[in-house]
């Protein structure tokens, strides 16, 4: 992947707490790291994915790129949960240009919303194995007025949003990046706030994804209620930081470790849906990023559960950091939140 200086994007993540955004620059020794920031943002701008007030959001947006000296403007941004959809389907073999024909027709029977009310995309993959009459597709939607939230108030930060992307795929661009297409089964996982996904992988291509709304928030609001304290306050208990007379450090371990027995679970309840459609076939390794990629015990008790390697993908791996501008101990610390934001900035100007 080449990036040429005119065609390099800002790659935004915009969570329900904090937004994260990256630059990456070619240069003739390879990728390099020329931005990367972060900025909190309090309650309510962000609900379920869907912005609540993008005045305010265009605000924040506009103090982060001030702060971390971003003059860039052409923007990659994207969208998960229920606002973004992706399914592999399998359709009669056709060209590009007949599919870009009947596409809203075939979406039909795959989407949960109606056609008008959500933007389209789709990729051929390619023949279907053992049927060369039909072929994969993998079909994006995303819904209308979700996408119209983030780009009002991008326009009123003054910043160009050139590409609406799917937070899976911008996830699956830094491993790609790390490790290239993996002959074998690949599950990566994004533990956020508000939002726990699942991509399963091979050979470049997803082939299961799941989303489910679990994330840190849940383990914020336990302490929250057992500490009665505010949500930056459980924040900082959580990670241990500070302290609280009401509760204990063994029960925010218990707090913790209990959240964390849920998410395992889930994720167990996916992988056997996947295992009963793709009968003998195992998935070698693991990757998990997101805020709760951070928490120990759940990489060791996920790799407990499905006997499989569990590893962070860290989005700078394969990058060039000038250690004069970063701190290397800040970009391990934050590698597994940042790694939508640099797998967005990974893309380029109309590319596919």
């Amino acid at each position: 992947m080449f990036l040429k200086k005119k065609e390099h994007l800002v790659g935004l993540d915009i969570g329900s707490k904090t937004i994260k955004a990256g630059e990456i620059i070619e240069t003739k020794n390879g990728l390099q790291l020329k931005r990367f920031g972060t900025i909190d943002i309090p309650p309510g701008i962000i609900e379920d994915g869907t912005v609540q007030n993008s005045a305010e959001l265009s605000n924040y947006l506009k103090e982060l790129f001030n702060l971390f000296n971003i003059s860039q403007s052409n923007i990659a941004l994207s969208i998960g949960g229920n606002a973004g959809i992706v399914k592999k389907i399998s359709l009669k073999t056709m060209t590009e240009s007949e599919l870009q024909k009947v596409i809203n027709i075939e979406a039909e029977h795959y989407i949960p919303y109606d056609i008008s009310e959500v933007n389209l995309d789709f990729q051929i993959l390619g023949p279907v194995e053992n049927n060369p009459n039909n072929m994969n597709v993998i079909l994006a939607a995303a819904k209308k007025d979700v996408i119209q939230g983030y780009l009002d108030a991008l326009d009123d930060a003054d910043l160009d949003p050139r590409i609406v992307d799917i937070d899976a795929f911008a996830i699956q661009n830094v491993f790609e990046a790390n490790y290239g297409n993996q002959d074998e089964y690949v599950a990566l996982i994004d533990l956020g706030s508000t939002k726990l996904s699942l991509n399963i992988i091979k050979d470049g291509v997803s082939v299961f994804m799941r989303d489910v709304s679990m994330g840190g928030f849940q383990i914020n609001h336990e302490i929250m209620n057992a500490a009665n304290c505010s949500e930056s306050d459980a924040e900082d208990i959580k990670t241990g930081q500070k302290t609280s007379d009401k509760i204990d450090a063994e029960y925010v371990d218990q707090i913790i470790y209990n959240t964390v027995s849920d998410w395992c679970a889930e994720i167990g309840r996916a992988l056997d849906f996947f295992y009963a459609s793709y009968s003998g076939d195992k998935i070698k390794k693991i990757y998990v990023c997101g805020g709760g990629a951070n928490i120990s015990s759940f990489r060791k008790l996920l790799s407990e559960q499905t006997s499989t390697e569990v590893n962070v993908l860290n989005p700078f791996g394969h990058l060039i950091i000038n250690e004069d501008v970063f701190d290397s101990d800040y970009l391990r610390k934050m590698a597994p939140q940042a790694v939508i934001c640099m797998g967005l900035a990974m893309r380029r100007i109309n590319d596919k």
